[in-house]
C-alpha cells in the first residue's frame, strides 16, 4: 500500500502460508520509508532486512520477545488503510467467496476488484 491507500502489488498465496513469507518480495523494486505491518511480521529475518535496505520497522513487537521495540504509534494506525482496502475487496462477493477453481482465474478477479475500488 503506498500512503493513501492504494495498493501497489497483490501477490496471492496458498492458504496456509504465512503472510511473511511474502513480504520482502512485496518490497523489492519499491523505497518505501516505512513498513507498517502487525505483529505476525515480527521477524528477525525481516527486520535484519529492513534495517539493510534503511526501512524504518513499525512491526509491535511480539509479547514474548524479550527486548520490545518502541515502535511510532502514529505511524503505525496508517495500517488500517491496508485493513480497509481489504474490507473493500471482500465486498466483492466473487472475491469473497472465491468460486474460481484456478488461481490466475481468482488473481484476475482480485486485480478487476482492485481496480474498480482505485476508480471509485
Amino acid at each position: 500500500m503506498d500512503a493513501l491507500g492504494n495498493p501497489l502489488r497483490i501477490i496471492l498465496t496458498v492458504g496456509q502460508r504465512a503472510d511473511i513469507t511474502q513480504a520482502k518480495e512485496l518490497v523489492v523494486g519499491y523505497e518505501p520509508a516505512a513498513l507498517l505491518a502487525d505483529r505476525g511480521y515480527d521477524a528477525d529475518k525481516l527486520i535484519d532486512w529492513l534495517d539493510e535496505h534503511q526501512i524504518e520497522v513499525v512491526i509491535p513487537a511480539k509479547l514474548n520477545r524479550l527486548e520490545q521495540r518502541v515502535i511510532d504509534k502514529n505511524l503505525y494506525r496508517d495500517r488500517n488503510k491496508v485493513e480497509r482496502f481489504f474490507n473493500k475487496l471482500k465486498a466483492y462477493r466473487r472475491v469473497a467467496t472465491r468460486y474460481e477453481k484456478t488461481a490466475s482465474s481468482f488473481a484476475g478477479f482480485v486485480y478487476v476488484a482492485s481496480a474498480m475500488i482505485l476508480l471509485h
